[in-house]
């Protein structure tokens, strides 16, 4: 064979190709398994329903410091919601007044932040917050006779009563739509049904006095301080 002959032979060699199929096998015998570098894991099917669940639990959680007029306010309504829903007739009373409180205790700060733009919206979120507490208190008075239940009420209308003073006058309830009102009248009915010695009747009258003369945070007081 001349040299001529075994350098043509030699450039055919060069031009042949091994199969792809071949040549992946045998890298892999060679370097082992090839690993995947993932930057973000959590993206993966199996992990993105848990990551989402963290992440809402996270929002739900962040939005409870927001105020109205906020978009994350809604969020901190819904968990209020689902609370409610989720109580008992008797716990119900209760949890619509420490949302009361919390419209209050929201004004408190948008007026101490001198945030007019959210003045309106919480006004009015305090508002309804008071009409389903009276409404509430409404349904419980005639179905219930229990004293511890009527005493829980009284001392979260009671912090309602203090909070409101914090705020001065900006805030006038409607008559009718008063919760201290609500719970000194149911407190004076159910002291009636008690035993009552001569110093609790006067007590009685003296809250009853109270009563009729629109002071309902003072007959509050007073049945309060007696028990």
């Amino acid at each position: 064979m001349t040299e001529n002959q075994l350098i043509k032979k030699i450039k055919r060699l060069k031009a042949i190709k091994p199969r792809r199929n071949w040549v992946l096998l045998n890298k892999k015998q060679i370097l082992g398994e090839e690993r995947r570098i993932e930057i973000f894991p959590f993206f993966r099917p199996v992990y993105a329903g848990l990551f989402c669940l963290l992440f809402l639990a996270g929002l739900f959680e962040f939005s409870q410091n927001a105020l109205p007029g906020e978009f994350l306010y809604y969020l901190k309504k819904i968990t209020e919601r689902s609370q409610l829903i989720l109580s008992s007739e008797e716990e119900r009373p209760g949890l619509n007044l420490e949302l009361v409180n919390k419209r209050l205790e929201e004004l408190n700060q948008i007026a101490q932040n001198n945030e007019v733009r959210k003045l309106a919206p919480a006004l009015k979120e305090y508002q309804a917050s008071v009409f389903e507490a009276v409404k509430s208190l409404t349904k419980i008075t005639a179905t219930t006779s229990d004293s511890l239940v009527i005493k829980g009420i009284a001392e979260k209308t009671q912090k309602l009563e203090e909070n409101k003073e914090i705020l001065g006058t900006l805030l006038e309830i409607d008559e009718k739509l008063n919760p201290v009102k609500v719970v000194a009248e149911l407190l004076i009915k159910d002291m009636e049904k008690t035993f009552l010695t001569e110093e609790d009747e006067e007590i009685l009258e003296q809250a009853k006095q109270d009563f009729e003369n629109g002071n309902y945070s003072e007959a509050l007081e007073r049945i309060l301080l007696n028990q």
